[in-house]
C-alpha cells in the first residue's frame, strides 16, 4: 500500500536544482531509508516532503492530497520529522519538550487535557525515557536526548515519522540503541519511517526499502539485496565495494571497499566470490 508519494519533483535553491523531477512511492509500515553521498539532495528531499521548504515543480501526496494544500495542524497530525540536528531546546526538561508533540491537537489557550498527559507518558515509556521525565534535557547523554526527541515525535501521533541522520554524533551503541527502537516501532505499531542514514550497513540491516541518491535523483529503489550491491554502490559512491552477507542477519553487508578514481571508476575489479549472485 502507498500513501505517500512524490510526481516529477523538483527542489532547489533559487536557480540551483537539487532534486529534478523526482517520482517516488514510499511503502505503507515499512522502513525506508534513503542514502547517497553528502550534496546528493537527501535531506533536500525529506524537508520537501514534510513541507519545511518549498518545491518549485511537482507534487507531494498524501492518503491522495497534495500536502502543499493541507492545513499545517491537519498535517501534523498524519506526519512527524526529527531533523538532522535539532535545537538543544536548553532549559526545558525532558516532560516539556515531549508535551510539544501536542501541539498539532491543541486549540485556545494551548493548556494540556487529560488526554494530552497520558499520550505524553505513553511515548516517555515507549521510548524508555520515563525516568528522565522531570530531568532538564541538558543533563542527558546523547543517546539519551535522541530517545526524548523521538519520543516527542510519538506525542504527535503520526503514522509516518521522518528522521534526518537519527544517528548523527552518537556513538557505535547508542547509534544501535536508537535504530532498534525505530525497527520496534515499526513492527509492534506499524509505523512508516523514512529516515536518511549514512552507514550503508545499518541502512540494509534496518530498512525494508532503500532509495539511493545521486544529483537528486534516483540511481535505484527496492529491497537492501538490490540495492548494497557493488554496481549501484559504484554509481552512487564512487567505491569498488567487496560485499558479503552478515552472519547475523543474513542481510548485505559492505566488508570493505577502495575509493575508485580516473579510469578506475569504470573497471570493474569485484572479487567474483561477492558478487549479486550470492544473493540468489
Amino acid at each position: 500500500m502507498i500513501r505517500l508519494s512524490s510526481e516529477e519533483l523538483s527542489i532547489g535553491y533559487g536557480d540551483r536544482l537539487i532534486v529534478k523531477n523526482l517520482s517516488l512511492a514510499i511503502p505503507d509500515k515499512k522502513i525506508t531509508t534513503i542514502i547517497g553521498a553528502n550534496g546528493c539532495g537527501k535531506s533536500t528531499l525529506l524537508k520537501a516532503i514534510t513541507r519545511i521548504i518549498p518545491h518549485q515543480a511537482g507534487s507531494v501526496l498524501l492518503d491522495g492530497k497534495d500536502i502543499s494544500k493541507e492545513n499545517s495542524k491537519t498535517l501534523a497530525k498524519k506526519m512527524a520529522i526529527l531533523p538532522q540536528s535539532p535545537d538543544s531546546a536548553g532549559g526545558l526538561t525532558v516532560g516539556e519538550l515531549v508535551s510539544y508533540g501536542r501541539f498539532p491537537y491543541q486549540s485556545g489557550f494551548g493548556r494540556l487535557t487529560k488526554i494530552d498527559y497520558e499520550v505524553i507518558d505513553w511515548a516517555l515509556e515507549v521510548t524508555g525515557t520515563s525516568d528522565f521525565k522531570y530531568r532538564p534535557i541538558s543533563a542527558l547523554s546523547g543517546g539519551q536526548r535522541q530517545r526524548v526527541w523521538i519520543a516527542m515525535a510519538l506525542a504527535q501521533e503520526t503514522d509516518i515519522i521522518f528522521l534526518d541522520e537519527p544517528t548523527t554524533y552518537l556513538d557505535m551503541a547508542h547509534q544501535l540503541e536508537v535504530l532498534e527502537l525505530l525497527q520496534q516501532l515499526n513492527q509492534e505499531q506499524n509505523r512508516t519511517i523514512i529516515m536518511v542514514l549514512h552507514d550503508l550497513n545499518q541502512a540494509a540491516r534496518f530498512a525494508d526499502y532503500i532509495i539511493a541518491l545521486k544529483d537528486g535523483e534516483i540511481v535505484k529503489a527496492g529491497a537492501s539485496e538490490l540495492i548494497i550491491i557493488p554496481e549501484v554502490l559504484r554509481e552512487v559512491f564512487q567505491i569498488d565495494a567487496v560485499i558479503d552477507r552478515d552472519p547475523r542477519t543474513n542481510k548485505p553487508m559492505c566488508v570493505t571497499y577502495n575509493l575508485l578514481k580516473g579510469e578506475n571508476k569504470h573497471e570493474e575489479t569485484i572479487n567474483p566470490m561477492f558478487t549479486t549472485a550470492n544473493f540468489n
